[in-house]
């Protein structure tokens, strides 16, 4: 198989180019055979109407026809991922697919993301990235990153300032994904959807981060957010298999997210309305399905209290047409006596929370500490008069104002079942902590991510512990600037945050962050010198706050929080710096 996809601009040469190309007498357009300096110069014209731009030459493409996230726009960051496709050294791979873009998207980077990477399994050993480039183009945001990415090689059609500007939709649509080894000294990636062409022009080959010096290939795969692909072609392999176009009848299928309890006498539809079951069909390939897409029934009935087992049966094949022989999966509940109230038998471990306010914070209003219900045991009584333990993972709790005082805590079961809670909330004491070297990272801005650290400090329950430093950065980038690592006193990781509204992590993803910069030209170059003080806060409740309040250069002050990061351990919190090409001097 053989497809040309030629590159077009948006502006017609004919239309627009000749006319300023006419000749002196008569006004005759000048023939092929004009003179070389007008020859030159209509091609120059060209060139730059097109950019350019080469035309893809698709071969040796084969079907491989599957779907990546899911079609209701729902796949979070690095939760949907393509099949693998290994890369040998000197040669491409192409691929062909439809790009879903959600129409009621409000972020530019909600598309897909091209990760290249060691040839080894995602997340296992020996498992090293390259990279990522994602299709939309935010010089300003994290539209590419990795060690090996270097993003002045970026070109694109269509640039976003924010991830908030209008025009994602011109994103989608049928994307050609070119990634080419075949030069010996450089490093190629080619993507387009005939409106939008980013690219990726390296002048270095890749280095070699398999373990195995004589393995020179990578592996390339895709990953949607709040959108989804439907995969058409690729030239190479999978080391999955490919799949055919034609339908599919369903195999087996595995149900996700069923209830433990439910209340006797529910209707069975309702109460499994939140159950997903993942689907493999023929030639392996999966699909994850809704509730409405299943037929439910319970054995023995849903009417008496103890185990029951329920069944799930569906009857479509990939297609959604009426399959050959429909499949069944099992699950186990609990149908229990319906609530009718509940009390706090033990009270949580917790009940003394603690904040601090700097000038990140004094202008947020309506803070709040997340309830920490470590510990707590609270009993219900059903409709039968008997009492049982409630799992505080079926529990809703309230948020606790970050007010000091006496606060009161909502624990709802159901809608009308519930119980309080009263917990201290207090301002934290505070204490300024030095580092005994003077600097984090080398003079020149060229110390790589990760590559050197602050002192450990510790931060102890309830209280803040602040530093100081001068900031000096690259600026080429906006995470060319301090970072902070929260994590155990092993070094193993809650969260690491940056200085650019930025960070991950398990605790990361609770968190409150107060959003990007106005102006990240003007805030990156401001930041080379600014005048930084970090401010970490053991909230006593499983949580942790960051707050950065940052002088520029230029007098300008701006600030950043990250407040709630959770998955902390109240006795066991730390915190150090780290730079990506940038230094931090310290006792200034």
């Amino acid at each position: 198989m053989r497809h040309l996809n030629k590159l077009l601009c948006a502006c017609s040469f004919a239309a627009l180019g000749l006319p300023a190309l006419t000749g002196c007498e008569g006004g005759e357009l000048f023939e092929v055979n004009a003179p070389d300096w007008i020859s030159d110069k209509i091609q120059d014209i060209e060139d730059s109407e097109n950019g350019n731009q080469e035309e893809i030459v698709l071969e040796g493409m084969m079907e491989d026809v599957y779907t990546i996230g899911n079609t209701d726009y729902s796949s979070a960051w690095w939760t949907a991922f393509s099949k693998y496709y290994v890369i040998p050294d000197g040669q491409k791979w192409n691929a062909v697919f439809n790009l879903k873009i959600n129409p009621d998207a409000p972020n530019t980077y909600k598309n897909f993301v091209l990760v290249i990477c060691a040839d080894a399994e995602r997340g296992g050993e020996g498992y090293k990235e390259y990279g990522a480039i994602r299709f939309d183009n935010q010089p300003s945001g994290n539209s590419e990153w990795g060690d090996y990415i270097d993003r002045s090689c970026i070109e694109s059609t269509l640039t976003f300032e924010t991830d908030t500007d209008e025009g994602i939709e011109k994103l989608g649509g049928k994307v050609t994904l070119v990634v080419d080894r075949t030069s010996p000294e450089a490093f190629n990636v080619i993507m387009t959807n005939g409106v939008v062409t980013k690219t990726y022009k390296q002048q270095t080959a890749l280095v070699n981060l398999n373990a195995d010096q004589t393995n020179t290939n990578i592996r390339c795969f895709l990953v949607a957010e709040g959108s989804y692909i439907d995969f058409l072609e690729t030239n190479i392999v999978p080391i999955e298999g490919l799949t055919s176009a034609k339908d599919k009848n369903p195999k087996s299928m595995v149900l996700q997210n069923v209830p433990d309890q439910v209340n006797a006498g529910a209707d069975l539809k309702e109460a499994m309305a939140d159950v997903t079951a993942l689907v493999t069909f023929e030639e392996g390939v999966t699909k994850t399905v809704k509730a409405s897409e299943l037929n439910f029934s319970a054995i023995p009935d849903m009417d008496t209290p103890g185990e029951k087992t329920l069944v799930a049966t569906y009857n479509k094949t990939f297609k959604g047409e009426n399959c050959d022989t429909p499949i069944m999966a099992y699950a186990n509940f609990e149908v229990v006596e319906k609530i009718v109230s509940i009390a706090v038998e033990t009270q949580p471990t917790r009940t003394t929370y603690y904040y601090y306010t700097s000038s990140a914070t004094a202008s947020l209003n309506n803070r709040t500490l997340a309830f920490d219900p470590t510990g707590m045991v609270v009993k219900a009584t059903d409709s039968s008069g008997k009492t049982r333990v409630l799992d505080n993972s079926r529990l809703t709790f309230s948020t606790v104002p970050a007010k000091v005082g006496l606060q009161i805590v909502t624990i709802t079961a159901e809608a009308g079942i519930t119980a309080t809670v009263n917990v201290i909330v207090k301002e934290s004491q505070v204490l300024e902590v030095t580092n005994n070297k003077t600097t984090v990272g080398t003079m020149d801005n060229s110390t790589p991510f990760w590559g050197d650290f602050s002192d450990e400090f510790n931060v102890p329950v309830g209280e803040t512990r602040f530093i100081k430093f001068t900031n000096f950065t690259s600026r080429v980038e906006n995470y060319h600037n301090f970072v902070v690592v929260l994590r155990k006193s092993n070094l193993i990781e809650y969260a690491v945050v940056r200085a650019d509204n930025y960070g991950w992590g398990d605790g990361y993803a609770a968190c409150l962050t107060s959003g990007g910069q106005a102006d990240w030209v003007a805030w990156r170059d401001e930041m080379n010198g600014a005048k930084v003080t970090v401010y970490v806060t053991n909230c006593g409740n499983g949580t942790a706050d960051v707050q950065a309040v940052m002088v520029g250069n230029a007098g300008t002050t701006s600030t950043q929080y990250y407040l709630g990061i959770n998955t902390i351990d109240p006795n066991d919190l730390n915190f150090a710096l780290t730079v990506e090409n940038a230094y931090l001097i310290f006792g200034e």
